[in-house]
């Protein structure tokens, strides 16, 4: 092994790459479904360098490529969740706060014991935070906020195990009250309906009446008359024949608030009127909301979105929907102007793999200038947020904005998803590399013991006090708790082991988006905090 160990700390580039892919290869071995996904990257790089200072030997990766990992994470990670993190805020209010109260409080409770009981230093505190919540970049966070990233990586390292073990356990216990779930989720549906009132009620009048998220796609006057789109404001006569749109209990309501079914279906007669799905690529387009994208259809083709795809999500197009960049909206308009729709939204695969350097290099800039501001503190000294909490807040704000002016700032679903892993994957590279010459002073001496019982403390608070927390005070069902546990622990382990007990229940996928955006934001600014005191 000596000639491997002297060729990789000649080649650090190398290096970092061998660890990167036979890294992520480990990561992909999964035991009863659950796999540790790119922290073993991090394991690898920690093992294969205290292997290499057991034999004498310095290997390391250089510590600017993983600051630039780190920030090109941190912007993508930010601007990849910009519009739903600030969605997620208005959405879920009580129980947002509540998590972010209790990130807090373990925060605290890790600096109280660790530092009155266990005497430990700053940086192991922090870092075993971070690997208590297993969150990465709050392990960068501390690292960076601390002055000691090696260090940090160490208690990241001992504390992460059992960060994922305690929230699937909590997980478990969730699912464990399942049946008792009133919240069992109507996928979005359509149904084709026969108007039998008399007193000729308005689209608008409807929809405000029954308070639901639905919408009409589609309208015919008579048995063989043409099919239009219809405004708000639009008259609805005996016999009318209309498409409605939304989750199934929504779409019932309205059925016995107009009429009755009709087998008649105005979706097959696609002469006038078609739909078809259409992605968006347009830069112009994207940061609009439904309302104002539906309003220059109208004007411009007398067509309207009915639906939008994101991922794996078909959602139902509601007015104050922002579109992202990659977004798949279904139009219903007039067939013979869908391919100049089509044109319009921009409909190509290109364009979701553009990186769009200019946002992306204003970001990292104005993000790093953002990070280097000192802010002077009572007391004396000064404050800054360092270079990963000020790309990740500028990330955050060019993501919510979409567009500022001609120049777009979200960049692509899948432009974001690359740099991210990619960056994650530099930085623990080079994280691991710089930990591994300690790891093994830590369970050489008595240093592990304490970490291990800080990160079960922790993980402890944020399992049991999330869980006390949705089920008592806002009556959360189970599976969506299970998705939430996994949500707030950002770890994908959690969230595939939730989805295998319960078949990829819907509720899981919300309750886990519900709380990942800001969840990923408090955990890092968090321990940006508890590194620095």
């Amino acid at each position: 092994m000596s000639a491997i160990f002297s060729l990789l700390a000649e080649q650090p580039v190398l290096l970092a790459f061998l660890l990167v892919g036979a890294g992520m290869a480990l990561g992909h071995i999964k035991v009863k479904g659950v796999g540790l996904g790119a922290a073993a990257v991090l394991f690898l790089a920690i093992g294969i360098t205290a292997w290499a200072t057991a034999e004498g030997f310095d290997i390391a990766i250089p510590h600017i490529v993983g600051t630039l990992g780190l920030v090109i994470f941190a912007f993508a990670i930010g601007n990849n969740a910009g519009g739903t993190f600030f969605k997620s805020l208005r959405q879920a209010t009580g129980p947002i706060i509540t998590m972010v109260l209790l990130f807090v409080v373990a925060a605290v409770a890790a600096y109280l014991v660790g530092t009155y009981v266990f005497d430990m230093d700053i940086a192991l505190i922090a870092g075993t935070f971070a690997g208590a919540v297993t969150n990465t970049p709050a392990l960068a966070a501390a690292g960076e906020s601390s002055g000691d990233p090696g260090t940090a990586t160490v208690g990241y390292a001992v504390a992460y195990l059992f960060g994922v073990i305690g929230m699937i356990i909590a997980a478990n216990a969730a699912l464990r009250k399942a049946h008792l779930d009133t919240d069992v989720p109507s996928p979005v549906t359509h149904q084709n309906v026969r108007v039998d009132r008399d007193d000729t009620p308005t689209v608008g009048e409807i929809m405000a009446r029954l308070g639901a998220a639905i919408d009409f796609s589609r309208i015919r006057r008579g048995e063989e008359g043409p099919i239009w789109i219809p405004s708000s404001t639009e008259q609805l006569q005996r016999g009318d024949l209309v498409t409605i749109v939304g989750e199934d209990a929504a779409v019932e309501q309205a059925v016995a608030e107009l009429g009755h079914r009709s087998v008649h279906s105005l979706r097959s007669d696609r002469r006038l009127l078609d739909f078809r799905r259409i992605t968006v690529s347009e830069p112009k387009v994207v940061g609009k909301t439904i309302a104002e994208l539906d309003e220059i259809l109208a004007e411009r083709w007398g067509a309207k979105i009915s639906r939008v795809r994101r991922g794996d999500q078909d959602m139902l197009a509601v007015p104050l929907l922002m579109v992202e960049m990659g977004d798949r909206v279904r139009v219903v308009g007039p067939t013979m102007k869908l391919k100049e729709i089509s044109r319009w939204l921009g409909d190509s695969s290109k364009g979701l793999t553009d990186i769009n350097p200019v946002a992306l290099g204003l970001g990292l800039g104005l993000g790093m200038l953002l990070g280097a501001i000192e802010v002077p503190v009572p007391g004396g000294g000064t404050f800054s947020l360092g270079a990963a909490a000020g790309v990740l807040i500028v990330g955050l704000v060019m993501g919510r904005l979409g567009t500022i002016g001609g120049v777009v700032t979200a960049l692509p679903k899948s432009a974001n998803t690359v740099m991210s892993e990619l960056g994650l994957l530099l930085f623990l590279a080079q994280a691991g590399t710089n930990a591994g010459g300690q790891i093994g002073q830590a369970f050489s001496g008595d240093e592990w013991w304490k970490i291990l019982l800080l990160g079960i403390l922790v993980t402890s608070i944020m399992a049991a006090g999330l869980y006390v927390t949705m089920r008592s005070i806002f009556k959360m069902g189970g599976t969506r708790l299970s998705g939430l546990l996994g949500g707030a622990q950002t770890q994908p382990a959690v969230l595939a082991f939730a989805n295998g007990r319960t078949g990829a229940d819907p509720r899981v996928a919300l309750g886990y988006a519900l709380v990942y955006p800001v969840a990923m934001i408090t955990k890092i600014l968090v321990a940006h905090f508890l590194g620095g005191m």
